[in-house]
């Protein structure tokens, strides 16, 4: 059993209670209990699919360099809870439909998110990418991560944060930001060594474009955008 992953995901979940413990406190109407632990319940699922049951699930995709299996049990969750009457398939982006009122925005939007990931992507190093590797950031973490993050975990936290506020053309709540900070600590927290480990570099990098995904996904009601974009950034960085 991989222990390091279990203590790392009970610290995010500490860090999400505690956000909305600290919210509920200054506004108790800010906050509902029920949908934070439902939030809480779909970091846990999805954490745990990703890791296979931290190594309890035996491995059926065993000749990857790639977690094919954690990405797929992780998709296939998704998509039960999105098809739920508690959630829909609709309520949580996952169409193809693009509901935008302003597609000029919209289209301004994404090749700034382009832009940035073709930025790093020249600023970074990086090494000859093999086909598998090709392949796999071309679909799993995109097609995962926001169907997550940008749908059916992004629902839950609009409904345990419930106030909002329009910027920009959508309507925020702390959900939003909730579910970015989340994204980050994906990538850049974790218990190794018998510490916690936090790089704010990484975070920098995830959290901060995420607040890009999630307005797009908010205006267009849709995820299609934010997985595409998504999986054009893990890709380029590999071509260029």
């Amino acid at each position: 059993m991989q222990v390091n992953g279990v203590i790392g995901i009970a610290g995010v979940l500490g860090l999400l209670l505690l956000t909305g413990t600290g919210i509920a406190l200054v506004r108790r109407e800010a906050v509902s209990g029920r949908w934070l632990l439902v939030a809480s319940g779909l970091v846990l699922l999805n954490d745990m699919l990703l890791t296979n049951a931290y190594g309890l699930l035996p491995t059926f995709i065993a000749v990857s360099d790639y977690n094919w299996q954690g990405k797929l049990l992780a998709l296939g969750a998704t998509l039960v809870v999105a098809s739920t009457p508690a959630f829909g398939w609709r309520d949580s982006g996952l169409t193809f439909r693009q509901e935008s009122p302003g597609h000029a925005w919209v289209a301004m939007v994404s090749v700034l998110y382009a832009g940035i990931f073709l930025g790093l992507a020249l600023l970074l190093p990086n090494e000859p990418a093999s086909p598998e590797q090709i392949a796999f950031q071309l679909t799993m973490p995109g097609i995962e991560e926001e169907t997550f993050y940008r749908g059916v975990l992004l629902v839950a936290l609009f409904r345990a944060f419930p106030e909002r506020k329009e910027l920009l053309g959508v309507e925020w709540s702390w959900g939003a930001i909730v579910s970015c900070a989340l994204f980050g600590l994906a990538h850049a927290f974790g218990f190794r060594s018998r510490h916690f480990q936090f790089d704010p570099l990484t975070m920098l990098l995830t959290g901060g474009p995420s607040l890009i995904a999630v307005w797009l996904a908010l205006r267009s009601r849709s995820v299609l955008l934010p997985i595409l974009l998504h999986n054009f950034g893990n890709v380029i960085v590999l071509l260029v």
